[in-house]
């Protein structure tokens, strides 16, 4: 067993857990935070996907021992409040990516760190980084697009337009 503290979403926490325990079953199990998806148990479809000190890391393969004293993201954690959504969300919502959903949490923390190392990544960038995400509905094309409108939302979730100054 292993006494671990860490952040979720911006709180503290403190478990006592068998070290080799998956992050997924930590997050869905003991923290009730069902947003992070199983899908395959390998790390290989990407459903599982929440972000450790920022990178994004496959929480069904990813041992807790290894969060000891690290900030853990999850899709629960990306929004500032109820009323305003990550601009990744925001996109995902106006492009109406989700088919049966299930994926989307997994795809949306990959976009998210994908446009937090590039902001206006092109098709190529998008498909290369979203390559270990998996949708069994094939919604790949509405993906890039909402990434695209990430991309531009991103710019303005961040960056507002400042109010010009009148030249006296």
């Amino acid at each position: 067993m292993a006494e671990l503290n860490f952040t979720v979403n911006g709180q503290a926490q403190a478990l006592t857990v068998d070290a080799g325990t998956p992050l997924l079953w930590v997050l869905r199990e003991q923290l009730a935070m069902t947003g992070t998806k199983f899908g395959c148990g390998m790390g290989l479809c990407g459903a599982c996907t929440v972000h450790v000190d920022g990178n994004p890391v496959r929480s069904c393969s990813y041992p807790v021992e290894f969060i000891d004293g690290k900030s853990v993201t999850t899709i629960e954690g990306l929004a500032e409040s109820d009323d305003a959504l990550h601009p990744v969300q925001q996109a995902w919502l106006e492009m109406n990516v989700p088919q049966c959903g299930y994926c989307q949490s997994g795809q949306i923390m990959s976009a998210v760190a994908l446009l937090a190392s590039n902001q206006a990544p092109s098709d190529e960038q998008i498909d290369a980084a979203m390559s270990g995400n998996i949708c069994r509905c094939g919604t790949y094309p509405r993906i890039r697009k909402a990434i695209h409108r990430a991309s531009e939302l991103t710019v303005q979730y961040y960056q507002p337009n400042k109010t010009s100054e009148v030249a006296s």
